[in-house]
């Protein structure tokens, strides 16, 4: 007697939870796409000015560099220096021309800012550049 009671009483509880788990979404509705960050694509290296490469002079700068929905720097400022305008400026001038993938937020592109470290280190061997400037230097012009 016990058993007929409790089916009855198992169908009236579940009667609630039927429709636990479904949405008045529409079924064809997809999940928001995950957002992405910023991704190289193309950044070849700067041009090494040829009097501070064969000084030896190196240093690091780093840029604040603003990537637009279409992957291209939009903004490109020094945020701190390599302590040479000349390597900051050689910096500047070639991450404008870098490409990337740009940042998304629900699948869509959108602007992001990055920090890029531009590093310059003296070449090993000097360039053969470096031997006609000496002597132009050692003449005295």
């Amino acid at each position: 007697m016990k058993t007929r009671l409790l089916l009855p009483l198992c169908a009236i509880l579940a009667l609630p939870l039927a429709g636990c788990g479904k949405s008045d979404a529409p079924a064809d509705t997809a999940p928001a796409a995950a957002p992405t960050q910023v991704g190289a694509v193309n950044t070849p290296p700067p041009n090494y000015p040829v009097e501070l490469a064969c000084a030896g002079t190196g240093g690091t700068v780093v840029l604040d560099v603003v990537v637009g929905i279409e992957g291209k720097p939009t903004s490109v400022q020094v945020q701190t220096s390599s302590g040479q305008p000349a390597l900051d400026q050689a910096a500047q001038t070639r991450v404008h021309d870098w490409l990337f993938n740009a940042a998304t937020r629900n699948g869509k592109p959108v602007e992001q800012k990055i920090q890029v470290p531009v590093t310059f280190n003296p070449p090993e061997p000097r360039p053969d550049e470096c031997f006609s400037l000496d002597e132009r230097n050692r003449r005295g012009g």
